[in-house]
Protein backbone atom coordinates (compact mmCIF):
# COMPACT_ATOMS: atom_id res chain seq x y z
CA UNK A 1 0.00 0.00 0.00
CA UNK A 2 1.22 3.29 -0.97
CA UNK A 3 -0.07 6.40 0.89
CA UNK A 4 -0.32 10.14 -0.28
CA UNK A 5 2.03 10.55 2.99
CA UNK A 6 4.74 8.33 1.94
CA UNK A 7 5.23 10.70 -1.16
CA UNK A 8 8.62 12.55 -1.15
CA UNK A 9 9.30 11.09 2.57
CA UNK A 10 12.00 9.94 3.98
CA UNK A 11 13.32 7.41 6.81
CA UNK A 12 12.41 9.49 9.25
CA UNK A 13 15.41 8.81 11.08
CA UNK A 14 17.73 10.49 7.90
CA UNK A 15 16.09 13.66 8.27
CA UNK A 16 17.70 16.70 9.97
CA UNK A 17 15.54 18.76 12.54
CA UNK A 18 14.22 21.36 9.73
CA UNK A 19 13.27 18.73 7.38
CA UNK A 20 11.30 16.73 10.18
CA UNK A 21 9.84 19.66 11.67
CA UNK A 22 8.42 20.96 8.29
CA UNK A 23 7.02 18.13 7.26
CA UNK A 24 5.51 17.63 10.98
CA UNK A 25 4.11 20.49 10.22
CA UNK A 26 2.51 19.70 6.94
CA UNK A 27 0.88 16.51 8.29
CA UNK A 28 -0.38 18.36 11.21
CA UNK A 29 -2.10 21.25 8.68
CA UNK A 30 -3.51 18.01 6.66
CA UNK A 31 -4.84 16.11 10.03
CA UNK A 32 -6.87 19.45 10.63
CA UNK A 33 -7.87 19.93 7.22
CA UNK A 34 -9.73 16.93 7.25
CA UNK A 35 -10.87 15.82 4.26
CA UNK A 36 -8.50 11.97 4.41
CA UNK A 37 -10.33 8.76 5.04
CA UNK A 38 -9.26 6.78 8.28
CA UNK A 39 -6.64 4.80 6.55
CA UNK A 40 -4.97 8.11 5.66
CA UNK A 41 -5.36 10.00 8.67
CA UNK A 42 -4.07 6.95 10.46
CA UNK A 43 -0.86 7.00 8.51
CA UNK A 44 -0.81 10.75 8.88
CA UNK A 45 -0.83 10.53 12.41
CA UNK A 46 1.52 7.51 12.98
CA UNK A 47 3.73 9.69 10.44
CA UNK A 48 3.49 12.80 12.74
CA UNK A 49 4.63 10.47 15.81
CA UNK A 50 7.76 9.56 13.98
CA UNK A 51 8.69 12.94 13.31
CA UNK A 52 7.95 14.28 16.65
CA UNK A 53 10.26 11.74 18.01
CA UNK A 54 13.14 13.10 16.01
CA UNK A 55 12.60 16.18 16.63
CA UNK A 56 12.25 15.32 20.36
CA UNK A 57 15.99 13.46 19.74
CA UNK A 58 17.57 16.45 17.69
CA UNK A 59 16.27 19.26 20.67
CA UNK A 60 17.24 16.65 23.61
CA UNK A 61 21.01 16.56 21.93
CA UNK A 62 21.14 20.57 20.95
CA UNK A 63 20.34 20.85 24.61
CA UNK A 64 23.39 18.15 25.68
CA UNK A 65 25.65 20.24 23.44
CA UNK A 66 24.54 23.44 25.50
CA UNK A 67 24.68 22.17 28.70
CA UNK A 68 28.33 20.71 28.32
CA UNK A 69 29.44 23.80 26.63
CA UNK A 70 28.06 25.66 29.53
CA UNK A 71 29.58 23.46 32.13
CA UNK A 72 33.05 23.85 30.53
CA UNK A 73 32.65 27.50 30.16
CA UNK A 74 32.04 27.18 34.56
CA UNK A 75 34.52 25.20 34.95
CA UNK A 76 37.44 26.91 32.96
CA UNK A 77 35.52 30.76 34.88
CA UNK A 78 36.26 28.56 38.33
CA UNK A 79 39.38 27.62 37.24
CA UNK A 80 40.96 31.49 36.82
CA UNK A 81 39.23 32.55 40.37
Amino acid sequence: MTSKVDEGAGTAESLGYEQARDELIEVVRRLEAGGTTLEESLALWERGEELAKVCRRWLDGARARLDAALAEEEAEEEGRE
